[in-house]
């Protein structure tokens, strides 16, 4: 009976070993894959930014825009004109908008904010 029992404990610890490598392993790829969406999310404003730079630039007709005007800069400039009185965190603004709150997503947000105020 004894041995059954230390055997079972022993076999609980190794899955509890194996399931926590494996858990280590997921949140350093998260951590990575975060890193990577905001590194492309920031690329992406800033083509969006030189496209808004070149188009505006450009003789009239020569550029075309895209079809999709729905951006992140829309809807963060569509949320300061429905709240014209509220101050926003960053933070609360990504709530509101329904955006993610991770670190990395909040500064690609910090990053258009400064761009929009220039």
């Amino acid at each position: 009976m004894n041995n059954d029992i230390t055997g079972l404990l022993t076999s609980l610890q190794a899955e509890h070993d194996r399931v926590t490598v494996r858990a280590d392993d997921l949140r350093r790829q998260i951590e990575h894959l975060a890193t990577a969406l905001g590194d492309a999310e920031a690329r992406l404003a800033e083509l969006a930014t030189a496209r808004k730079v070149f188009a505006e630039l450009a003789p009239t007709g020569t550029v075309s825009e895209p079809a999709e005007q729905s951006t992140a800069y829309q809807a963060i400039v569509n949320a300061f004109n429905q709240h014209p009185d509220q101050e926003f965190r960053v933070r609360d603004l990504h709530e509101l908008l329904g955006m993610p709150i991770d670190d990395s997503s909040l500064n690609v947000t910090r990053s258009r904010l400064g761009r929009l105020t220039r």
